[in-house]
């Protein structure tokens, strides 16, 4: 998502690639139309894991066993782009050329810094993902968890390097620049873009209907293999209790969560969030316990319910209703949750 002054990451570390974020259950749903070719994959990726299911019509020619190995290889190629726990992946390269010297980048490099660029002016840089320099001075990134807090002045030492602005992208030459002396981390994206590129090659061989799953981020598209739109359910955000606080379905799109009760440490009885505020440097500490959103596709979703969750409950929810996006906040109050949902998410809410 104790003993006192050490650092004890709770159920697990941060992943490889990106931040862990809240898990869903896929609801099944009854009809009487027969089911056609159904193709379970799963696998790990990203320090995490992925579970798929796909439907297949008989026009669809490639085997489950030939589409679990293409499914492999496009994760392992983005994890090979965007990992910064590979010494020798594509973002790794980028953080360790020079201040100014341009870089040459693959596509899906490319077209994911656009994307964060976009979402980072959007949410006015809540979401940056040139956080890294804090995520890891906190424990939460590649670098060795630390035994205790970090100091104000090297919280300020670490701020200074974050500022998306600082990425200098050449569309023309497909050129990357870093403008001063940042990290990239893409954690809080990759995952939803992994579960994206999945739902592209799927489009690909001729599959229409299929639900991915990669870290509790999910791509979506068509119906379940009864022939019924698919159906989620949102987690209860708690180690302690689990079970579905709402049911949502969507045909097709993206949703992702950003929550903490998964990742977080504890030292002196103080609880630190995964989640990193790119403005004071410090781990979240409102009362949003997690923020669920419904965008066109899961990078989209991925990176707004992270933005959303540093905003936090009231923030989150104002910036949620005025720009239009699909959000469900389950809010702490006490020992017990509160609930509320943007005009927009209404539309996808089904009964359990």
């Amino acid at each position: 998502m104790f003993a006192a002054h050490r650092f004890i990451p709770t159920i697990i570390k941060a992943s490889p690639v990106l931040l862990v974020s809240l898990c869903f259950f896929i609801l099944s749903a009854c009809s009487q139309q027969e089911p056609l070719r159904v193709f379970k994959l799963e696998g790990r990726t990203m320090g995490t894991t992925y579970h798929i299911t796909a439907v297949a019509g008989v026009d669809v020619s490639v085997s489950e066993t030939a589409l679990q190995m293409k499914v492999d290889k496009a994760l392992e190629d983005v994890n090979q782009v965007m990992s910064t726990y590979i010494p020798d992946s594509e973002l790794s390269m980028l953080n360790h050329e020079p201040v100014g010297s341009p870089r040459v980048v693959s596509p899906q490099l490319f077209d994911i810094l656009v994307l964060s660029r976009k979402i980072s002016a959007f949410t006015e840089g809540v979401f940056d993902v040139t956080v890294g320099p804090v995520v890891n001075l906190w424990g939460f990134g590649p670098e060795e968890m630390k035994e205790k807090a970090p100091s104000e002045a090297q919280v300020q030492q670490a701020l200074a390097r974050v500022g998306y602005q600082h990425i200098v992208l050449d569309d023309v030459h497909q050129q990357v620049t870093r403008g001063a002396d940042i990290y990239i981390d893409l954690s809080a994206i990759a995952k939803g873009y992994g579960a994206d590129v999945i739902a592209n090659l799927f489009r690909d061989e001729g599959i229409a209907n299929y639900i991915i799953e990669l870290g509790g981020e999910l791509a979506i598209s068509g119906t379940n293999p009864k022939g019924v739109p698919w159906r989620i359910g949102i987690e209860q955000p708690t180690l302690a209790q689990t079970g579905v606080m709402q049911a949502i379905s969507i045909e097709s799109g993206g949703i992702a969560t950003s929550g903490d009760y998964r990742n977080y440490f504890e030292v002196d009885g103080q609880r630190y969030s995964h989640t990193i505020n790119p403005f004071t440097g410090r781990p979240i500490t409102h009362t949003l316990a997690s923020i669920t959103l419904v965008s066109r596709t899961a990078a989209e979703a991925d990176a707004l319910a992270t933005a959303l969750n540093v905003m936090g409950p009231q923030k989150g929810y104002d910036f949620a209703v005025t720009n239009g996006l699909a959000a469900y906040f389950i809010i702490r109050e006490g020992e017990s949750f509160i609930t509320k949902a943007s005009p927009e998410f209404e539309q996808y809410r089904v009964n359990l």
